[in-house]
């Protein structure tokens, strides 16, 4: 199956210049899906992996079908607001904004073997934002898996020494 075939590409969204790649085509093909998270899984079998950290939104739906599929936790990373016990929190910036994201003090544990799942890799500040985050809770970050990767935003080079696994490449952004 041609995963990029289900992925819609809407120009100008959110803001004008920005080439939104919606993968609700998909997700709303249970093959598609399917197919989608197996690889996104894959290479990641018998890593030791024991959490899996995704952010929200798009992250979450890979995130928690990843975690099921290596037998391993689920670390939700949030929004400002979201998370209802302690958090640790960074800041970060997108390629048209700046954001924050928080994950619960208590997610990660030192040593933990944690991959870190996302829907896109675009100019990698978001990942690198969970990344900092693991790491600053002792855990050991074994990878970043996405399904989507915009070349052209060179997120890669914001993530040195980071194996980085992407199931479909755009290239430009």
């Amino acid at each position: 199956m041609k995963l990029e075939e289900r992925i819609r590409a809407i120009p100008d969204f959110p803001i004008q210049g920005i080439m939104f790649r919606d993968i609700a085509p998909l997700l709303e093909s249970p093959e598609g899906l399917r197919e989608a998270v197996e690889r996104m899984s894959a290479h990641w079998e018998a890593r030791g992996i024991v959490k899996v950290a995704a952010m929200e939104a798009r992250g979450f739906v890979f995130g928690a079908a990843i975690a099921l599929r290596l037998g391993a936790g689920f670390v939700l990373v949030r929004k400002p607001g979201k998370l209802p016990f302690r958090t640790r929190s960074i800041s970060y910036n997108l390629e048209y904004r700046s954001d924050v994201l928080h994950i619960h003090e208590d997610a990660i544990h030192p040593g933990d073997r944690v991959l870190v799942v996302d829907d896109l890799l675009a100019t990698g500040g978001t990942a690198k934002a969970v990344v900092d985050l693991v790491e600053q809770l002792g855990g050991i970050v074994e990878g970043i898996s996405v399904l989507i990767e915009l070349t052209g935003l060179q997120g890669r080079q914001r993530l040195p020494g980071r194996e980085i696994r992407s199931e479909i490449i755009f290239e430009g952004d």
